[in-house]
């Protein structure tokens, strides 16, 4: 088998905020304060195929987004290794590593905040491909004409400011400047989140269709489970900086193993669930600051037992293709 074009080892990312100068002082006195340290993603191992759509979902502040950064090489993990290709990231240098890095792209939730409000969309396309050599400059005109074109806008829009689009215009200016170094993988970051609904058909469609035309990979991160859905091959399911449920889509939604996963999936408005009832998840999502022992998901879980307060699950194979970290899957 083919090496998978992204794997993740082990990674873990903390953010650590240092003490300010009166917490410090307040130590000299005895006080024993220390960093904050949150854990923003916690072991994660993952591996995503040539070709392949992996949806990354989860609630606010579990950890996709950054677990999404650390792929694209925004940010480094603290622990952990990024594989591209087989290809450990950290070991490469030079031109390797440059190419690697042009490989892997990343579209933002925010295409306003993402764009540089002071430069021509023109300009925002076509300055990545000329300093990398990808277009000869005397070239780039007719170049970022062809990628407008190739995101459903005029070409006539690359002399415009960002403030001048719509939302769904700057979503797919997002795209078409992750798509001038051509890349092979996008990471795409609740790239329609923000978008009024029937946009949101119109980019998730063009996403499809530059898949197809281009043999893109994607690792697509949302919190909207209906979207997932129509666009994924494979579901990840985040909990505060934890996998804990790989399978491929229509199975996850068929059936889900995790109690998480069930509570999640058992609020996704249906056409058919006339009258039903809809209950959120029971309590708030724990801080990251101080995470609960064990498992993670446990003081929210109705099922949970004894052993879920003190002893972590493993992700574990539980069917041919499917993983979860649950308890329940050992039987016990």
């Amino acid at each position: 088998m083919t090496a998978p074009i992204i794997a993740l080892e082990g990674i873990s990312k903390d953010f650590v905020r240092p003490l300010d100068l009166a917490a410090r002082a307040a130590n000299l006195l005895g006080a024993g304060l220390s960093d904050i340290v949150i854990r923003a993603v916690d072991g994660v191992t993952l591996a995503v195929n040539e070709g392949e759509v992996v949806g990354l979902v989860g609630e606010s502040g579990c950890g996709k987004s950054t677990l999404g950064r650390i792929v694209a090489g925004i940010i480094p993990p603290t622990a952990g290794r990024v594989e591209f290709r087989g290809h450990d990231i950290a070991t490469l240098a030079g031109a390797t590593k440059r190419d690697a890095a042009l490989k892997i792209q990343m579209i933002f939730q925010d295409p306003t905040g993402s764009l540089n409000p002071r430069m021509r969309l023109g300009e925002i396309i076509g300055e990545a491909p000329v300093v990398h050599g990808i277009v000869a400059k005397s070239d780039i005109d007719g170049y970022v004409d062809e990628l407008l074109k190739l995101v459903g806008l005029d070409p006539r829009y690359k002399t415009r400011l960002p403030h001048q689009l719509s939302g769904g215009q700057r979503a797919r200016i997002g795209i078409a400047r992750a798509l001038a170094v051509k890349p092979e993988f996008l990471v795409c970051d609740e790239s329609v989140a923000s978008l009024d609904v029937s946009i949101q058909a119109q980019v998730l469609n063009l996403f499809m269709d530059l898949r197809r035309r281009f043999a893109l990979t994607y690792l697509f991160i949302s919190h909207d489970l209906g979207v997932v859905e129509h666009l994924s091959d494979r579901v990840v399911i985040m909990y505060l900086g934890r996998v804990i449920e790989i399978a491929p889509t229509a199975e996850l939604y068929a059936t889900p193993n995790h109690p998480y996963t069930q509570a999640l999936l058992a609020n996704v408005p249906r056409l058919e669930a006339r009258k039903q009832r809809f209950h959120p998840v029971k309590g708030e999502i724990p801080s990251p600051l101080h995470p609960p022992a064990g498992c993670h998901f446990h003081p929210r879980c109705p099922l949970a037992m004894p052993r879920c307060s003190s002893e972590r699950p493993a992700l574990k194979e539980i069917v041919p293709g499917r993983w979860s970290a649950c308890h329940l899957n050992d039987g016990a």
